[in-house]
């Protein structure tokens, strides 16, 4: 028999069309796992850039960001690899990465930075951020609702953190925070769902997908 790369179709001697077994049926999905850290350690964050709660908590964040949001959602990265997603890869690859540096940033350089120029370096630092989210949120409209909330969401969140930083305006970055927290829950959600869904083996939650990816 001869095998058709290009639609992944096998092809017996009789002319029938086969399609091969996807040798990654037996991996589960890793992308609960990875929403699931990144939904942690944003609400946590987002609770305190939008004044719920004490700004000096705010290093409850750090542990988080090293081992859920970063080192759990990055590893959910590297099994989107395995599955050949894509676009699961890069989101939880950057956004664990972006949660690991977040922690060493806050750790070893945010007070050697003169003060002065602080909310700028973090502006910067927020804004690299900003527009990879922003040309995710667009590649997101071929996953499902549930992501394209999340992703929208998520961009606002980066983009009114990154202004109020570099504007100064204090009520710009709470309004990111409260941003952040709905972001969070509907990344929840999106977790929740296909974790429920995988367990039932049928559609509990709604995720409505849009396209296979």
């Amino acid at each position: 028999m001869t095998t058709t790369e290009s639609n992944r179709t096998t092809v017996t001697s009789g002319g029938t069309a086969v399609q091969p077994v996807d040798p990654t049926k037996h991996i589960a999905d890793p992308g609960p796992l990875g929403l699931a850290g990144f939904a942690a350690t944003t609400f946590v964050l987002s609770a305190v850039n939008a004044g719920l709660v004490a700004k000096s908590i705010e290093p409850v964040v750090l542990p988080l960001a090293l081992f859920y949001g970063g080192l759990a959602q990055l590893l959910a990265g590297m099994w989107e690899f395995r599955k050949n997603n894509t676009f699961g890869a890069t989101a939880f690859g950057t956004y664990g990465a972006f949660w690991l540096s977040f922690a060493f940033y806050v750790w070893q350089f945010s007070g050697k930075i003169p003060a002065a120029e602080a909310a700028t370096a973090t502006g910067l630092f927020l804004l690299v951020f900003t527009i990879f989210t922003a040309y995710m949120a667009i590649a997101s409209l071929r996953t499902s609702v549930a992501l394209i909330a999340v992703f929208v969401l998520l961009f606002l969140t980066f983009l009114f953190l990154t202004i109020g930083e570099f504007s100064g305006a204090d009520g710009i970055g709470k309004f990111g925070g409260w941003l952040g927290l709905i972001t969070a829950v509907l990344a929840w959600y999106a977790s929740f769902a296909s974790v429920i869904n995988s367990t039932f083996k049928r559609t509990v939650l709604p995720v409505v997908p849009l396209a296979a990816h």
